[in-house]
């Protein structure tokens, strides 16, 4: 469990780019074999993959929760990014292709991961966080899931949102998760940007052709800073930073969201002319 500390804004504003990527970016989400999970002191989200190959991986609980089980005071959001794999959650199977999920709640003791394909690998990426309750397992796909075309193509910010675990989905404590993508010839995505003092944030940026990189933009208004970020690589965003980014080829990125509410429309929005 990669460990990362709150940082606040002000400190963050002296930060060179080496100290950036080692508080906010996260370079290994997936590795063959093995579950890679970074434990975030903003609002306790932890997040990263499990990435089985020849053998099932198991989620075994890691000694930072201080808990019996993975999930004894916490729920989760699983989304495959890769090819067809299972989720398996208390002996009951769960088939996942790439871009269906699942939003687990609290209290699932047994969280197991196999890949259908031993050589060409299921990718699930995992969201979790706190919860003070447990509610039912769902299995969401982008049929079921709340989607919203939004941009220009003027823009260059054309994209589809899928809201997977959203009130309008299923009932989660405080997940909130989703997909967007961005369609050939964009690059932008949440621009004009925002913040939510309410809520952090974590992207995590996939589908993105390996020469390629994403210039993810964060820190307060009239001091920003960037990230420069490559294909399955994850940026933390606590409440105070914008979150926006711009690729030199369109991609894919899982949001997730926890925090004080789960309002996605509660957003402080920010002019492109105010930036600075």
């Amino acid at each position: 469990m990669d460990i990362r500390y709150s940082n606040h804004p002000n400190d963050s504003k002296k930060y060179n780019t080496i100290e950036l990527r080692k508080n906010y970016l996260q370079e290994k989400i997936f590795s063959r074999d093995e579950i890679c999970l970074t434990y975030s002191h903003v609002d306790r989200i932890i997040f990263g993959g499990a990435m089985p190959g020849e053998e099932k991986l198991i989620l075994s609980v890691a000694d930072e929760l201080r808990a019996e089980y993975f999930l004894q005071r916490r729920e989760m959001g699983v989304i495959n990014v890769g090819s067809k794999g299972i989720v398996v959650l208390d002996g009951i199977k769960y088939e996942l292709d790439k871009y269906e999920g699942l939003y687990i709640g609290r209290g699932t003791k047994e969280i197991i991961f196999i890949s259908m394909d031993k050589s060409n690998p299921a990718k699930f990426y995992i969201n979790s966080v706190p919860a003070h309750t447990s509610y039912p397992i769902v299995r969401i796909d982008r049929n079921n899931a709340v989607m919203a075309d939004l941009g220009e193509r003027k823009n260059m910010n054309e994209r589809t949102i899928y809201k997977f675990i959203h009130p309008n989905v299923c009932k989660s404590c405080q997940l909130s998760m989703g997909v967007t993508m961005l369609k050939e010839g964009s690059g932008w995505n949440s621009m004009p940007c925002h913040t939510h003092e309410r809520r952090m944030e974590v992207y995590f940026y996939f589908d993105l052709p390996e020469e390629q990189r994403i210039f993810h933009l964060m820190g307060q208004q009239n001091e920003t800073r960037h990230i420069v970020v490559a294909n399955e690589q994850a940026v933390i965003s606590p409440s105070w930073s914008i979150h926006a980014g711009v690729g030199t080829s369109n991609y894919t990125f899982i949001w997730g969201m926890c925090g004080e509410n789960q309002d996605f429309d509660d957003m402080d929005h920010i002019a492109i002319k105010d930036l600075k």
